[in-house]
């Protein structure tokens, strides 16, 4: 199994994804475009697609001129039954790639919410064996309308498109799944500026919290990571026959 990662900026780091990867000895490869502009040439290099979260918005072509090029790869690998995972800007520019519309610090959610399954989400396996109502991690200010086609998975009070999906198993989560408490604890000492602006006081909570509602995403995040990890299908070659035999 070969999936290529790719990265909108540092340390963003696959936590419970990647545990489930390695679960399945998945090999990985690594694209950082913010820094060299590079993603897979190609969509049959890989059996499926993993776009990661960043600071920027969907939209910010002038800074990150490889975006759109991102969507319409994104796209690709929908179109070819290949399993892809946008998480927060990843599913921000899933939703691009098929004609959404992308709003911009409309709405900022920060920290471990609650997250409700709709009917069709309760029927989906990327959600299965997860409660009707779970827990997760938010960072975002920023959302999407849902794309024409795409079947809506699950929603919060706040923010109504918290994960869709496109296709046989192309999926995008505005909530960040695979951020384990481990990953979540390293953003609080390499972003405490960005996190106390956003939710002032969260990093003096955050002790309190982790224990109770991280370790229910932790639960629910890995749940996640493994249900689409298995939906990933490996592509098999024949061996060429030889000419008479």
């Amino acid at each position: 199994m070969r999936v290529a990662v790719v990265e909108n900026m540092k340390n963003t780091p696959l936590g419970s994804l990647g545990i489930a990867l390695a679960e399945a000895n998945a090999e990985l490869d690594i694209y950082q475009p913010y820094l060299d502009g590079r993603l897979p040439q190609s969509i049959f290099e890989h059996d499926a697609l993993v776009v990661l979260g960043g600071e920027q918005d969907a939209l910010d072509d002038a800074n990150y001129p490889y975006l759109p090029a991102l969507a319409r790869l994104m796209q690709r690998f929908c179109e070819a039954g290949k399993a892809v995972m946008g998480i927060c800007l990843g599913s921000q520019i899933l939703a691009r790639a098929y004609g959404a519309e992308n709003h911009l610090g409309r709405q900022l959610e920060f920290g471990w919410k609650p997250v409700e399954k709709t009917e069709e989400g309760k029927a989906d396996p990327l959600l299965s064996g997860l409660e009707a109502d779970f827990i997760t991690f938010e960072w975002h200010s920023d959302t999407f309308t849902l794309p024409q086609g795409a079947c809506l998975l699950a929603t919060s009070p706040l923010v109504r498109n918290q994960a869709f999906r496109l296709g046989r198993a192309t999926y995008g989560t505005q909530f960040h799944f695979e951020a384990s408490r481990a990953v979540v604890e390293g953003w609080t000492t390499g972003f405490e500026a960005t996190i106390e602006r956003m939710e002032p006081g969260w990093l003096q909570r955050h002790p309190d919290l982790a224990p109770v509602d991280g370790a229910a995403a932790d639960a629910s995040g890995l749940a996640i990571a493994r249900n689409w990890v298995a939906m990933i299908e490996v592509a098999t070659t024949k061996e060429p026959v030889a000419v008479g035999a």
